[in-house]
């Protein structure tokens, strides 16, 4: 069977009507807009009501996605959310996403950190190049909010909630040119949640302790994270057949403007080619780079035929990149 070409066909996002200032976070711990905003960009972030899970917002972005491509819930094959905050350990995510969508199709959760829609795609981009399905649902969905720990205030800055969906499916021009992932185990415990799994199940100590949040060594995130999209961009960029002045847009994962305004000076590329939302956003782990796309797409950054690179990073630590022709 001939490996057929994978492209994008609609595109969805989600973030929740609440929003959290570096104001507002000021009266919680001891910061300050200034000290946010200059050592991350960031200057407020959307926060899920107590009740809303992941999948609520991953049903609201992928409703998006699906009208974009014309499609309905019963034209999915199959559906994949990647996500480090799951509704729970199971049912997977994507099968309660499929229930609330009313589909009949399969799906399983993919965990890459910030890096898992980069990851989430490459799997889907693979059973639509095959001939085996036709109409892929990707979705990355967090809500970081439900594991921050708001009395730290090296990470509570950071993190804010969102879902971003994606249609993939057979293209005639264009599509996906190439994939780049990897991982690097030895730096999990740079950027993890402790507690809670096989290792340290829920006990008086873990939650005393408060375990259940996530911990971060910035510092050496930040060196690992500047590292690797370049050289996953230049990787990327490379198999693609194309150079860095081939690409339109750079679509980097939304964690630091310090981070992406270095991977662009490394890479020696103009910073308006990439492309930023961090500062209303935060960091939305693996929802961020689907959220970038949605908003450069509708603020008519992209155009047919434009050549995007998508990178990410993340715990595990991993990271991904792709170009896709539009």
């Amino acid at each position: 069977m001939p490996i057929r070409k994978v492209g994008v066909r609609g595109i969805g996002a989600y973030t929740p009507p609440k929003v959290v200032t570096n104001f507002d976070l000021e009266k919680i711990v001891e910061t300050s807009d200034e000290w946010i905003f200059t050592r991350t960009g960031i200057r407020e972030r959307r926060i899920a009501e107590p009740d809303m899970a992941t999948s609520d917002l991953s049903y609201m972005a992928s409703k998006i996605a699906l009208d974009s491509a014309n499609l309905t819930p019963g034209d999915l094959d199959l559906i994949i959310v990647a996500t480090v905050t799951p509704d729970m350990f199971f049912p997977a995510t994507a099968c309660i996403l499929q229930d609330k969508l009313g589909a009949t199709c399969p799906g399983f959760d993919l965990s890459a950190g910030c890096s898992g829609l980069i990851y989430a795609l490459s799997v889907g981009a693979q059973f639509i190049a095959n001939g085996m399905y036709d109409n892929i649902l990707v979705v990355g969905g967090e809500t970081l909010s439900k594991i921050i720990d708001w009395q730290d205030r090296s990470t509570c800055v950071l993190f804010g909630d969102a879902a971003s969906a994606v249609i993939l499916g057979p293209v005639d021009t264009g599509g996906f040119r190439s994939f780049v992932l990897g991982a690097d185990g030895g730096g999990g415990k740079l950027l993890e949640l402790p507690a809670g799994g096989s290792r340290l199940p829920a006990s008086y100590e873990t939650i005393s302790q408060r375990l259940h949040f996530i911990k971060m060594n910035g510092r050496d995130v930040f060196k690992f994270a500047v590292r690797v999209m370049e050289e996953a961009s230049l990787e990327a960029i490379d198999k693609a057949g194309l150079t860095l002045k081939d690409i339109d847009l750079f679509i980097p994962h939304q964690a630091n403007i310090r981070i992406i305004e270095s991977a662009a000076e490394r890479l020696n590329v103009p910073k308006d080619k990439f492309f930023v939302n961090l500062d209303r956003y935060g960091n939305t782990s693996s929802a961020s780079v689907g959220l970038a796309l949605y908003e450069a797409f509708w603020e008519g950054k992209i155009q047919k035929g434009s050549k995007i690179l998508m990178v990410g990073f993340g715990a595990g630590l991993t990271w991904g990149a792709c170009v896709l022709e539009w």
